[in-house]
């Protein structure tokens, strides 16, 4: 493994926060398990999880736009990180200890698998997911209230567990906003999907030439795939959302399953060799997978509910046999007429 360095640049007293931090939490015990998992607000596994269950569930359009922003969100946040190369906290002082590791089957020590420092994905994570809910449902108060509440917990959670300065959250915040804003301005400027699908790529190709570590192919992948499948279930599977929460929460799991399932299995194929080696190769594959996964939940995966719709009817049918029909399934007659597309 060839020795990684990077930037010491810091302000005492957030050093100093740090020290006082973990001074004053326990390493064990229930408080510090809270916080410590305050940080699963800002991780993959919740956030596709969100994303899925909007996209999937309640609303597809409303799930699109929260994806896309966390997806740009998500490719950024590496390429600023590989510019930087900012040193995590517990590499500046050893009174400070990682708390909580990035890649939880790396050591510590690894900086291409725990990632550089600034600005925090997590914190710019959070802020980009929920400040998109609450930007597109402007009159819910409570997303307002996440919107706010959710990061901040993020942030402060990063920074007790000694991965973050609290600079590298600050920045990361500020950067949620700015994506929300800027991916905001493109769809008011311009009504062309593709157009703002390639000036996304654009921006987010560069990292190719100069990115070491593997959170931004993840990332690009990530991105990539969003942006092939998209269009593609718009064109082949037009599958319907439903108001039923339970089918919502079931279509969200199963969702995570492929997505795990999947990113499990591609990994399993791939020979270790070529998987994480940090050659331009192992970077394509990673891109490449990570395309995959997310096309096949995006695109393919939804072709499923059709299945189950009609397994559900049936169901249902036998259920309202008894002269109970009429009253419910009109409004849903009219929605199948709304895809008047622009050709």
């Amino acid at each position: 493994m060839t020795e990684i360095l990077g930037n010491y640049f810091f302000f005492e007293w957030e050093v100093q926060l740090i020290i006082w931090l973990q001074a004053h939490i326990s390493t064990s015990g229930v408080g510090f398990w809270l916080i410590s998992n305050l940080s699963a607000f800002g991780e993959q596994l919740l956030l596709v999880a969100i994303m899925g269950f909007i996209y999937w569930g309640l609303d597809k359009e409303f799930g699109k736009y929260v994806g896309l922003n966390f997806l740009a969100a998500n490719v950024l946040n590496p390429l600023i990180k590989n510019i930087f190369f900012r040193m995590r906290p517990y590499f500046v002082s050893d009174k400070i200890q990682l708390l909580r590791k990035i890649d939880t089957s790396a050591d510590a020590m690894d900086v291409a698998a725990q990632g550089y420092s600034f600005p925090s994905g997590h914190s710019m994570g959070a802020a980009t997911l929920y400040g998109s809910l609450a930007f597109y449902k402007k009159k819910n108060k409570i997303l307002r209230v996440l919107a706010i509440v959710l990061p901040l917990l993020v942030g402060f959670s990063r920074v007790a567990v000694g991965a973050h300065f609290p600079t590298d959250v600050i920045v990361g915040w500020a950067l949620g906003a700015i994506v929300i804003a800027g991916v905001s301005q493109l769809r008011r400027a311009t009504k062309n999907k593709r157009l703002i699908y390639g000036i996304l790529l654009l921006i987010s190709i560069p990292g190719f030439f100069y990115c070491t570590s593997s959170d931004y192919y993840t990332a690009f992948g990530m991105l990539v795939g969003f942006i092939l499948a998209e269009p593609f279930e718009k064109k082949h599977v037009r599958f319907k959302n439903t108001k039923n929460i339970f089918r919502c929460i079931l279509r969200t799991i199963g969702g995570c399953a492929v997505y795990y399932g999947l990113n499990a299995l591609l990994k399993f194929i791939i020979p270790a060799e070529y998987s994480d080696t940090g050659t331009f190769v192992s970077y394509a594959i990673r891109t490449a997978r990570y395309a995959l996964v997310i096309f096949v939940i995006i695109g393919v995966y939804p072709m499923l509910f059709k299945l189950t719709g009609k397994l559900w009817k049936e169901k249902h049918h036998h259920h309202h046999h008894h002269g109970t029909h009429g009253t419910h399934g009109t409004h849903e007659s009219h929605s199948t007429h709304e895809t008047h597309e622009s050709h």
